[in-house]
């Protein structure tokens, strides 16, 4: 059976209207992502971070998954445990949708990390009021997601599935943000195939050994039913 690592990106909830960081000239939902997406913006405003993540935690939900979410979560039904599923994106649109198994590089808007006993918590309500962590009681929960300057989660992990898979797909991502950015290079040189579905053309379009343009809604369906067969 063919092993694929998919990876996901702002394109795949773009289309589900959840906004990205290039929206409006490079802005977030009107934000600098430097003013809320850094330790140190954090570090010196707390109350703006917070919130603006719990207006995005509680903005999901207003969207649904799509097309293609739906084809990912039949893919893995049908594959199982040969379909390793990365996903830049911090929305919970690919669970919501059917797949179980959803490694988040960049963590979860619907989560929150415990800076004093390192525990994360699943989390659906705010976090500017300073709630008490579930597990030591102490108000230092952040939102559970990696700003720009930390490390992206399970990397090792991510590495070891490109190692062993036979086919790298790339979906909706801008090929600018590393290390997910890297992916199709380390994929390559490991000999795997690699193909590309994005709307538009990216930064590393030319490093895939295919590439496919259009919406994600239409080409992920079309791209699972040619591998389901």
């Amino acid at each position: 059976m063919t092993r694929i690592v998919v990876l996901t990106g702002a394109g795949v909830s773009a289309e589900s209207g959840v906004a990205t960081f290039r929206d409006s000239g490079g802005l977030w939902e009107g934000h600098d992502p430097m003013t809320v997406a850094t330790p140190e913006a954090f570090a010196a405003d707390p109350d703006l971070v917070h919130r603006f993540y719990d207006a995005r935690r509680a903005a999901l939900s207003r969207v649904r998954p799509n097309a293609a979410h739906h084809a990912l979560a039949r893919l893995e039904a049908a594959l199982g445990d040969a379909v390793y599923l990365v996903t830049q994106n911090v929305d919970d649109l690919h669970e919501r949708a059917g797949t179980s198994r959803v490694h988040h590089m960049h963590g979860r808007l619907r989560a929150a990390w415990c800076t004093v006993c390192g525990a994360r918590h699943t989390w659906d309500g705010t976090l500017v009021d300073r709630p008490p962590c579930p597990g030591c009681g102490s108000s230092s929960l952040r939102p559970d997601v990696v700003w720009f300057g930390e490390v992206p989660y399970d990397m090792e992990a991510i590495e070891e599935a490109l190692w062993d898979c036979d086919l790298f797909v790339s979906i909706g991502t801008s090929g600018v943000v590393y290390p997910a950015a890297a992916f199709v290079h380390y994929a390559i040189g490991n000999g795997k195939q690699t193909l590309e579905l994005n709307l538009d053309r990216s930064d590393s379009s030319s490093d895939f050994h295919e590439s496919r343009r259009g919406p994600a809604s239409e080409l992920v369906p079309a791209w699972v039913d040619e591998v389901l067969g």
